[in-house]
Order: C-alpha cells, then sequence, then structure tokens
C-alpha cells in the first residue's frame, strides 16, 4: 500500500514539474515579446530534492550485499521498506494537508521503530537511517514543535548509537540533528518566500483594478458631463442662430473652450495626476446650467479647503449638476457649500420632477446612477458621506459630506492668526 501511495505521489509530484516547465516557457515567450525580465525562482519544491539523499543507506546495503549481516532477510524486508516509506513521506511533505494526515504520521512512526531496530540490532553503516530519517521529519514536522522533535530524535539516535558503537555515536548525533533542522529550516524558507512572491503579485494585481476603477470612474464622470454640456450648448446655438448669430457664436465658442478643457482633464485622468477645482467646477455649473435654462444658485461658506477635499467635492458637483442638466426638467438649482472645523457640506437640491439621478433613481431610493454610486464610495474612502434622493416635496437633492483634516484646521488657524 505504502509504494502505491509513493508512486501516485512521485506522479502528481511530476505533473506539477511539468506545469512549472509550461509556466517557465510562457515566461520568456513574455519576456521576448515584451522586452522586460520575467521572475524565475525555479521549479517548486517536490519530494525529488530529498531523494538523492537515500544514498546514505548505501553502507547499510552494502553489508547486505557482502553477507556481513547476522540474518540477512531482516535487513532485506527493512531496508527495503524504509525506504518506500521514506518515498512515501517526503513526496506527501510539501502538500499541507498530506504533510499533517495521521497516514504520513503513521509512516513516521513505522520508520523510527525501523530505524532503531536496524541499528540498535546491526550498527555501523545502518546508523545512517537515523539521519535520513532526519530529513523525512524536517520535511514534515514543522513549526513550534520541530526543536522538540528534533532534539528528542537525535538524543534516541545517540543512544541507540552508544548501544553499538559506543561515544562514536556523537557523529549520528550531530546528523540526525543538523539533517532534521537544516531540512526544515531550507523548507520552511522556501515557503515563506513563494507565500510572500504571491502576497506580492496580489498586491499588484488588487493596485491594477484599484487603478482600472479609478480611470474608468474619472472617465465616466468627465466625459458625462462634458457631453452634456456640449449637447446642451449645441442645442443652444441651434436655438439662437434663427435670432441672434452672436448670441449662436457665443455658445459655440464654449463648445470649443468645453472640449478642449475634456482633453486636458482626460489627459490629466490618464496619467493620474488630476487636482480638481471647487472653484472651477461651481463656474462651470453655473455655465452648464444657465444653458440648460435652469437658474443656478450658489452659495459658500466656511475656511479654505484641502486640494484633496475640493477634488471630491468638484466631482459631486460635476455629477450631480449633469443630472440636473439631463433629468430634472428643473427651474433652479441650488449649490451651497458650508464648512466647519470639523466637517464640510455639499448639497446641490433642483426643483425638477425629482429624477436628478437618472432613470434609476425614478423610485426615489437611495443612490441613483453609476456616477453616484462611484462617488459614495470615494466618500467613503475618505470617511465621508453621500446621500441622494427626492426631497420633500420635489427636485431632487444630493448631500456630500467629509470631515476636515488635520493639515485644515492648522492652515485655518495660521490664517485667522494672519489676519489678526
Amino acid at each position: 500500500m505504502a509504494l502505491k501511495h509513493s508512486w501516485q505521489a512521485w506522479r502528481h509530484a511530476h505533473r506539477e514539474w511539468k506545469d512549472w516547465h509550461k509556466e517557465v516557457k510562457a515566461a520568456r515567450r513574455l519576456k521576448g515579446e515584451h522586452g522586460r525580465p520575467a521572475e524565475e525562482m525555479g521549479p517548486p519544491p517536490t519530494g525529488f530534492a530529498l531523494l538523492p539523499w537515500m544514498l546514505m543507506g548505501l553502507g547499510a546495503f552494502s553489508s547486505l550485499v557482502n553477507g556481513e549481516t547476522p540474518n540477512p532477510w531482516i535487513g532485506w524486508i527493512g531496508l527495503p521498506l524504509f525506504n518506500t516509506l521514506y518515498v512515501y513521506v517526503v513526496f506527501r511533505a510539501f502538500h499541507e494537508k498530506a504533510r499533517e494526515s495521521r497516514s504520513t504520521r503513521v509512516a513516521l512512526g513505522v520508520m523510527l521503530l525501523l530505524a532503531c531496530g536496524l541499528a540498535g540490532g546491526y550498527g555501523d553503516g545502518w546508523l545512517a537511517l537515523f539521519p535520513l530519517l532526519g530529513l523525512a521529519v524536517g520535511a514534515t514536522v514543522r513549526g513550534r514543535h520541530l526543536a522538540k522533535v528534533g532534539i528528542g530524535l537525535s538524543v534516541l539516535s545517540a543512544l541507540v548509537g552508544a548501544l553499538t558503537e559506543g561515544w562514536n555515536a556523537i557523529g549520528t548525533f550531530y546528523g540526525t540533528f543538523l539533517s532534521t533542522m537544516v531540512t526544515a529550516a531550507i523548507l520552511s524558507l522556501s515557503d515563506t518566500v513563494r507565500q510572500l512572491r504571491d502576497a506580492r503579485e496580489e498586491l499588484a494585481r488588487q493596485a491594477v483594478e484599484k487603478e482600472r476603477l479609478r480611470f474608468s470612474r474619472d472617465l465616466h464622470d468627465l466625459l458625462g458631463h462634458t457631453l452634456s454640456v456640449i449637447v446642451v450648448k449645441s442645442e443652444a446655438a441651434r436655438r439662437l442662430a434663427p435670432r441672434s448669430m452672436e448670441a449662436a457664436l457665443e455658445q459655440v465658442s464654449d463648445i470649443e473652450a468645453v472640449g478642449r478643457q475634456a482633453l486636458t482633464e482626460i489627459r490629466e485622468a490618464v496619467t493620474g495626476y488630476r487636482e480638481g477645482s471647487l472653484a472651477t467646477e461651481l463656474d462651470n455649473a453655473r455655465s452648464a446650467l444657465t444653458a440648460a435654462g435652469i437658474e443656478p444658485v450658489v452659495r459658500q461658506s466656511g475656511p479654505p479647503l484641502s486640494a484633496q477635499t475640493e477634488a471630491l467635492l468638484g466631482w459631486v458637483v460635476r455629477e450631480a449638476v449633469t443630472n440636473a442638466v439631463r433629468h430634472s426638467s428643473a427651474g433652479t438649482c441650488t449649490i451651497t457649500v458650508e464648512g466647519t472645523r470639523e466637517r464640510v457640506r455639499l448639497r446641490v437640491v433642483d426643483d425638477g420632477a425629482g429624477a436628478g439621478a437618472g432613470p434609476s433613481a425614478a423610485g426615489g431610493s437611495g443612490i441613483g446612477g453609476t456616477g453616484l454610486k462611484g462617488l459614495t464610495e470615494r466618500l467613503a474612502t475618505a470617511g465621508g458621506s453621500l446621500t441622494a434622493g427626492p426631497g420633500a416635496r420635489s427636485g431632487f437633492t444630493v448631500t456630500a459630506e467629509l470631515p476636515v483634516g488635520e493639515g485644515e484646521s492648522a492652515r485655518e488657524a495660521e490664517l485667522s492668526e494672519a489676519t489678526t
């Protein structure tokens, strides 16, 4: 049965090696295509790495072949059985569940009994079975119990060796101890390195996902607002053209300016260096609302805000005004910014039909469109909140709140001291 399991473990390890070889070939192909080095850490550790150490049993095998052992039939049975169990254990040692299974522990126990019996009965070269057993123990027993198990096995090997070799058994003690501890240390270090590599790859993957999400949000907010403004101003220019060509050309000039600004913002969004300005967004909001026939009312009070806070509030103004222009059919849109030493609040209220977040908000519950949902996540990351929904009587209300950081409070205090 152990021989069957050893063969299965060998086949599993061989398949792992073939899979690794395919990955290496793919990585080298990627390096050739893109001109950048691919990380190569070598094949995953398997039982093959510990098979050459079975040569330590050649002394015992030689004594059997030369007829130097009494009752050789015991050795001819015990030595192949010990080696079979060794192969079985070391191939299972590189799989956590198999390593900690009861069958692996039983196999180690049988190996311990065989080593004690054969080395105690024959001595000499048979004592090398203990360092070989130490390799198997070091590969399977890891963690806080390793020191106790390693020292216990080494002491036992010395006691068994003392029965046949006397003080020369001290070499067996050192050999068993070193083989156990060094094997465990190397394999544990290898596992740690691979876990760190996997963690680094996962962090890199999450960073890519985060950057992709940031770019998709920025692109949605930028293009949604810009295209809405262009459409509104184009309609205004078409309406004004029969009555006043000068007024129509003014709208066309605004369309050109909006397009140029959009190109700049998209380049900044691609590179990740876009920093929005609340004052700029408020000016753009006035222009977009006026072109759509909606009267803008802007009220702003409170201390100066940090660049990050202004950028977040600017996104909210942009999204809320875009939705008002596209969906609300409102006559008035009021934007209020109120700041204190602790928090800043932004409210965008229109008196339209109550569909400021688009069709998805027609039911009047919670956050509506994709843009508002993305802004909710952004503000939550910064410790703020965003609510959106129909007003008490009519229209649609978007409210954003953000905490004022320590840096802003300190800057505010310095400004107040300078003015006094």
